[in-house]
């Protein structure tokens, strides 16, 4: 068996645990991996000699550079003064990039606490954040077109009320598309923002679940670009609508190497952060009048190109699932995941 297919192989994972050095395949990769990528081993209590959990950042930060990835965009909530250093002084050691991930002040009476957060992350080493303005799925959360009217007026007074400490602290921070925006509306509230300190986490899958073309949402948010989700994403049909996955990068319907070049184009610095979570499909009910409540005024051509999309570019051998797998078994597809996708960057994205 050659290198790569053994690296593709079902015994990959198992082995970067059984040697003391990687490859020099991995070690030459520079991206990044964002923790929602260990959605089962982040906080795991299962009992794993192969798959420990990760308790912390430098524990994220250590296996990272194990397994050759170019740094890790992680949660920053509570880190103490102390805390801080310690990151950074596992990051200085391991040469990975970091960037925090960090909620936003709701209140006036929240921008101390967020003032913190922010100084923690910059001790660390962390010149950008990304945030998100929702923490569910608009279709779901949003019952009625003024409760998400509500919230983006609340998020734009959340994302007024960061400024100021962002500038301050010369901290960059991106908001992600979150499933809560759609494209043309997080640029016409970042372009109502107007500051150099707030852009985009560029989340390269995440609006086709509010039935946007994928390419048009790059080509829209790409000027804010300060950092970035990358996944590839897997479709299929089903009665309410479609269901969507992540799956390994280079296995799904993206372009990849376009989407990059254009974040590169824009923003030649700007990190490459691989999300992938492994988990079952997510069912996207855009078939049922609920899921239509908050949306207002977009074509019905839009609903007809998804569905034409899905019928056309279905996952064949059915989207893969987590559900059915023991406790390890799900800790060991997990890693087996994040290992082909960094194959994948250097080899057919040229992050390296």
């Amino acid at each position: 068996m050659d290198r790569r297919s053994f690296l593709y192989g079902a015994s990959v994972s198992a082995m970067a645990f059984s040697i003391p050095d990687m490859p020099e395949l991995f070690k030459s990769t520079n991206m990044g991996v964002v923790v929602h990528s260990y959605w089962t081993r982040w906080g795991s209590k299962v009992p794993s000699q192969s798959y420990p959990g990760f308790t912390n950042a430098i524990d994220l930060i250590d296996h990272c550079q194990r397994i050759g990835a170019g740094g890790v965009q992680v949660g920053v909530k509570d880190w103490t003064t102390d805390f801080a250093k310690k990151v950074r002084d596992k990051r200085e050691k391991t040469g990975l990039y970091l960037e925090g991930s960090i909620g936003l002040p709701k209140t006036a009476a929240d921008v101390a606490a967020f003032e913190q957060e922010v100084k923690g992350a910059k001790e660390a080493g962390a010149t950008i954040l990304r945030t998100v303005c929702s923490g569910g799925r608009r279709y779901e959360t949003f019952k009625t077109n003024a409760e998400f009217q509500d919230f983006r007026k609340k998020s734009i007074a959340s994302l007024q009320l960061a400024e100021p400490v962002l500038r301050k602290h010369k901290v960059k921070l991106g908001v992600e598309n979150h499933k809560d925006w759609r494209a043309d509306e997080l640029a016409a509230v970042l372009k109502q923002l107007n500051s150099e300190w707030i852009g985009v986490t560029l989340d390269f899958g995440n609006s086709i679940a509010l039935v946007e073309d994928p390419m048009v949402v790059v080509q829209t948010l790409v000027p804010y670009i300060v950092s970035t989700h990358v996944k590839d994403m897997a479709v299929d049909e089903y009665s309410d609508g479609f269901l969507l996955s992540e799956v390994p990068l280079g296995k799904g319907i993206l372009d990849l190497p376009k989407i990059v070049e254009l974040c590169k184009k824009h923003n030649p610095d700007v990190t490459f952060n691989l999300e992938m979570i492994t988990r079952d499909p997510l069912e996207i009910p855009c078939l049922k009048d609920e899921y239509w409540a908050t949306f207002e005024g977009v074509p019905t051509t839009e609903l007809a190109r998804t569905l034409r999309m899905v019928k056309q570019q279905k996952y064949n051998q059915g989207l893969p699932k987590v559900s059915q797998l023991t406790a390890e078994g799900k800790l060991e597809k997990e890693e087996q995941n994040i290992l082909s996708c960094l194959v994948y960057s250097k080899d057919k994205l040229a992050l390296r």
